[in-house]
């Protein structure tokens, strides 16, 4: 066996989790793999992976903060080259967050293959940094915005992988129209205060008998979950509100909707486990990327999406109204998602690694 594949993602667990799903599907083809990331990344790599930390950061903000930022990436590229050169690495495969621009320029130096990853609808600042570089060029979604300068031959559509947990999920069965109705609520790692706000309000304006029916599960920020328990409470109920769920594959399995953000791993996780959701994109994420995500759902048929700075009590009461009185469009949405989820994601980015390498380095 040649070289290793060299990994490289930003530290947020979006870059991260599609990068460390492909490292294990290499290395369940008996391939090496060395993960590159900086300090923040590091936290999900499990010890059994060969783990490097390099200097990475954000070229943009102030004049200063840009100088900063251009600084800590000129050090990770020199990082990034000593490490190609004790390696002699077969390929590189880079994800996403500045973590992952020294080692692709490292990679385009010293004349190995790139292929790159983008996880939203669309292509991030990092990646356009890099992706003159590409050999291949995976994307989430067909129709991914900012990739028209890049020639088709070099673009692959894989979907975006998801932990395991979430493609072992059962297929949806939709309330009767007379039987409880869970609804789960989530809003990314931190919760998300609109959330907190507007869902209780909304339920406040169903009709008493679709409200009698709702068993709600939401997570909150910390600073707004006591407010969002006393507004259930003045209507009777009782729901589970969390700062954080562990178990949200089994949270999934069992709600009847989704009121979620849409970032990147979020929308994966609802098309591999088919479940209907109401997407609101978080509406400062970079290049409006949220929105192009639910965009893409929405368009499929999978999702029904509203903008944040639409989002009111009325219309959310109106929303959740709807499809509570009509559960064959959430039959038909759940469906749908099933139908565009990719979940041989994994595999289909191994295969696009693996294409690029010249088989004397695989040696």
């Amino acid at each position: 066996m040649g070289g290793p594949v060299v990994i490289a993602a930003g530290g947020t667990g979006g870059h991260m989790f599609p990068a460390l799903a492909l490292a294990r599907e290499l290395r369940s083809r008996g391939q090496d793999v060395a993960v590159v990331t900086d300090t923040r990344g590091a936290r999900y790599v499990d010890g059994d992976v060969a783990c490097h930390l390099i200097s990475a950061g954000s070229p943009s903000g102030s004049i200063s903060a840009q100088l900063a930022g251009l600084g800590r990436l000129g050090v990770g590229l020199a990082q990034s080259l000593g490490l190609f050169i004790r390696l002699r690495p077969a390929a590189a495969a880079c994800f996403g967050g500045y973590a992952s621009v020294p080692p692709a320029l490292a990679a385009a130096t010293t004349g190995r293959p790139i292929m790159l990853h983008e996880q939203n609808a669309v292509l991030g600042k990092a990646n356009r940094l890099i992706a003159k570089f590409a050999a291949r060029v995976a994307l989430s979604f067909e129709h991914t915005e900012r990739t028209a300068r890049l020639p088709r031959d070099r673009q692959v559509v894989t979907g975006n992988p998801v932990r395991t947990t979430f493609a072992a999920i059962g297929r949806y069965v939709p309330p009767g129209r007379d039987e409880p109705f869970r609804l789960l609520v989530l809003g990314g790692s931190q919760g998300a205060r609109v959330l907190s706000d507007v869902v209780p309000g909304g339920v406040a304006l169903l009709p008493d008998d679709l409200r009698r029916r709702l068993s709600v599960t939401q997570q909150c920020r910390r600073e707004d979950i006591d407010r969002a328990r006393s507004a259930y409470a003045a209507l009777g109920m009782q729901p589970e509100l969390q700062t954080f769920f562990s178990d949200v594959p089994g949270l999934m399995e069992q709600a009847h909707l989704v009121v979620t953000r849409s970032g990147a791993s979020t929308v994966a996780e609802l098309l591999a486990v088919g479940r209907p959701s109401l997407l609101v994109p978080y509406a400062h994420a970079a290049d409006d990327h949220q929105r192009a995500n639910a965009a893409e759902l929405q368009h499929a048929g999978a999702a029904d999406m509203v903008l944040e700075r639409a989002l009111s009590a009325g219309a959310l009461a109106e929303r959740l109204r709807h499809l509570m009185q009509e559960p064959s469009r959430l039959e038909i949405m759940a469906s749908r998602a099933r139908a565009v989820a990719r979940p041989d994601a994994a595999q289909l980015l191994a295969d696009a690694v693996m294409a690029m390498v010249p088989r004397e380095a695989l040696a």
